[in-house]
């Protein structure tokens, strides 16, 4: 084919490595075309088949193989004959293929489709994109052609986006070049800007990970699109409510934001609009620059000495107080979760919402945007303001009744407005706020510093990679808050929290349904010093996981136990000694069941497993009412045996001639030459054979392996 065409069909994919055949439009096609082999583990593969017929006036005839969306199939008709045949056998479509101009071989919906097709829509050529999961055949046959076929070109494209072993981000906004840098060095980035839902929807089945600013919508379609493998949503800056996070949390999405890097540069807003709105600057400005010279009109109000309620005392609003202290202003604050002694101890009083409002000569708003806050300053509210008040916001939008503050302006309840955010963005030109001559505005500037924009760039990176890392986040807004220092800190106790469920699902006998599940700790430190949420939820998800196919993670944990019926209880016991491990002992009990290991259940008859973390690592301690004291690495075998000598040596023996390495042999018993459990820690899974070999020793009264 020419340059020009193979050019044309080469761009359907131009940021990609592409394997490309072109075929000359006098050559015979070839039987068949080698492919490289490809694995299911290549994720991000594409597979593009051009084909085109110019000047016969004769339709080409697509074969489409395997399910298209409606609105896919409808767009190939509008082009071809199409023949959707699906599930056949592989002689079946060698045969039909001898008839047929294109094969559409992999699946994708009508998004996806719609999309692909409309890369070709001013080109000669009709292209079919299908990103995939399948390996691509090793040859596709092909029809037999002559020389007598001057005007048909095809040309088959396969290209892999990146390694396959690398995850995918999709940064939807503008992000800072070290964050972006940060990501390139983890994964393979696709920065696609300014992209219309339909774009992003279509997009987002393909991504591991999705990075937005406040200017995209990150709705329930987002995540159904995303057929479940969407793992990190990142929202580079504070606020999250451009992000659904329920449905997030019941698709299994850990939503991260990165709240501290743009904090000074909000609060230094916050400051500006302060100072510009008491002088009058921006007025003032356009005023000189249309000619005039008008100083009496401008005059403006002193800061030092006048009242200023910061309405959510956060992290913005506690460094706009420090910074309007240093201006000579009184400060009280209103915040319904700010403690009080991080309050005084920057003089700051904190009021009632009533008395806030009542009182300031200034307000400066600060809170995040939820049902409670939503159009929170309404007509009601500003009724209750002292007049003449001045009003600054560079938190959210909507947590002004926009329209109740035209009026409270005309009526001369509020003196002046600053804002820096909307109800919309960007908010209509002939808008009367905007236009207002008592108001100032700037367009979402808060976090619009250079330091600023790339401290952002680089926490939101960090957040997101250590989250595709399974790293717990200290930044995630939909899954239980803990301090990086508890994190830390508590980090081998949730490995061994998981791998108790693990453990103790696996003893439930076939049929037995799991309901109830009852978890102890054990530990020397007061219960306001134990935070459990975290345990729990990886309790959640080592018991669902192996009886399911439901991915559980902090995020989706408690809502899939509910949407299942799995009622979780919770006890702390406190042991005198001390403090100095965050706990001793995590015991996992469940009720109501039976159990294919009868020795794992307690006195109670519940399947009992306990386990504690030693020199940072978790160990299983106890089964049932058997000590026993092995690493939870690899996987276990349980054997309840008449305890006698040889018996260690023997099973051990066993797993040996089948290559099976053991890692830690625990034995517990109720008293000498009585029963024993013995604990095997393997680092392989030995085979049937082997495990048959090991019941049949005569000792050996029952036995189990679990995987972990």
């Amino acid at each position: 084919m020419c340059t020009a065409a193979a050019s044309s069909a080469i761009s359907v994919a131009a940021t990609n490595p592409l394997k490309t055949f072109s075929l000359s439009s006098r050559s015979p096609l070839p039987s068949a075309i080698s492919l490289p082999s490809r694995s299911l583990n290549t994720p991000r593969r594409r597979l593009v088949l051009v084909s085109c017929t110019a000047g016969d006036g004769s339709k080409p005839t697509i074969l489409v193989a395997e399910k298209l969306g409606e609105a896919g199939v409808k767009l190939l008709e509008g082009f071809a004959n199409v023949d959707c045949s699906y599930n056949m056998t592989p002689e079946e479509l060698n045969t039909k293929i001898s008839l047929c101009d294109a094969l559409i071989r992999l699946a994708m919906s009508a998004a996806a489709a719609s999309s692909a097709i409309s890369v070709a829509a001013t080109n000669p050529l009709k292209t079919f994109s299908l990103s995939s999961r399948s390996p691509l055949p090793s040859a596709i046959s092909l029809p037999s052609r002559s020389l007598n076929t001057p005007r048909r070109r095809l040309v088959l494209v396969s290209c892999t986006a990146g390694d396959g072993s690398k995850p995918t981000i999709l940064v939807a906004e503008k992000l800072g070049e070290a964050g972006v840098k940060l990501l390139e060095g983890f994964a393979n980035v696709d920065c696609s800007y300014n992209m219309t839902p339909e774009e992003l929807n279509t997009k987002i089945s393909l991504c591991d990970a999705l990075i937005v600013r406040s200017g995209t919508k990150v709705g329930r379609e987002v995540f159904e699109s995303s057929r479940g493998r969407l793992k990190v949503v990142g929202r580079a800056g504070v606020g999250i409510d451009n992000v659904d996070l329920s449905a997030a949390t019941e698709f299994g999405c850990l939503v991260v934001n990165a709240p501290t890097a743009n904090t000074i540069a909000a609060a230094e807003h916050g400051i500006a609009l302060l100072a510009s709105m008491a002088r009058n600057v921006a007025q003032s400005d356009a005023s000189v620059k249309a000619g005039e010279w008008k100083r009496n009109k401008y005059v403006g109000v002193s800061l030092v000495g006048k009242t200023l309620a910061v309405m959510g005392f956060g992290k913005v609003g506690t460094e706009v107080a420090r910074r309007a202290k240093g201006l000579g202003m009184r400060v009280i604050a209103h915040d319904p979760y700010a403690p009080a002694d991080r309050a005084h101890a920057i003089g700051v009083e904190l009021v009632s919402f009533d008395e806030a409002l009542a009182t300031a000569d200034f307000i400066s708003l600060h809170m995040p945007l939820t049902p409670a806050t939503n159009k929170i300053l309404n007509d009601e509210t500003f009724a209750k303001m002292k007049k003449g008040v001045r009003i600054v916001n560079v938190a959210r939008g909507g947590v002004i009744d926009e329209d109740a503050l035209v009026r409270a302006l005309d009526a001369g309840i509020v003196s002046q407005a600053a804002l820096d955010v909307f109800t919309k963005e960007p908010p209509a030109k002939d808008s009367p706020l905007v236009q207002h001559e008592n108001v100032t505005v700037t367009p979402h500037l808060g976090a619009s510093t250079m330091e600023a924009q790339e401290g952002v760039a680089i926490e939101i990176a960090e957040a997101v990679v250590g989250a595709l890392n399974g790293e717990l986040a200290a930044t995630a807004v939909n899954a239980p808050m803990v301090s990086a220092e508890v994190l830390t800190e508590l980090k081998p106790y949730v490995i061994l929290a998981e791998k108790l469920g693990r453990l103790a699902v696996q003893l439930v006998a076939g049929g037995s349904g799991v309901k109830n599940v009852k978890v102890s700790y054990t530990s020397a430190r007061a219960t306001d010093d134990l935070d459990t949420r975290l345990l729990r939820a990886m309790i959640t998800k080592g018991i669902i996981e192996p009886i399911s196919d439901v991915y559980v993670n902090l995020v989706n944990a408690d809502f899939t136990a509910k949407q299942r019926g799995l009622r979780l209880s919770e006890e702390r016991v406190l042991l005198d000694g001390s403090p100095e491990n965050p706990l001793e002992t995590i015991t996992v009990q469940l009720g109501n069941v039976e159990s294919k290991f009868a020795s794992s259940l307690s006195e109670s008859g519940e399947v009992k497993v306990e386990g504690r973390v030693k020199d940072g690592i978790p160990h299983l301690t106890k089964v049932g009412s058997f000590e026993v004291d092995v690493t939870l690495e690899g996987s276990i075998i349980l054997c309840r045996q008449v305890d006698q000598p040889g018996m260690i040596g023997t099973v051990g023996s066993i797993l040996g001639e089948s290559n099976v390495n053991v890692n830690f042999m625990s034995v517990g018993r109720i008293a000498p030459r009585k029963q024993a459990i013995m604990a095997i820690g393997v680092d392989d899974q030995p085979s049937k054979e082997t495990l048959k070999k090991i019941g049949e020793i005569p000792a050996i009264e029952e036995f189990v392996f679990l995987k972990l």
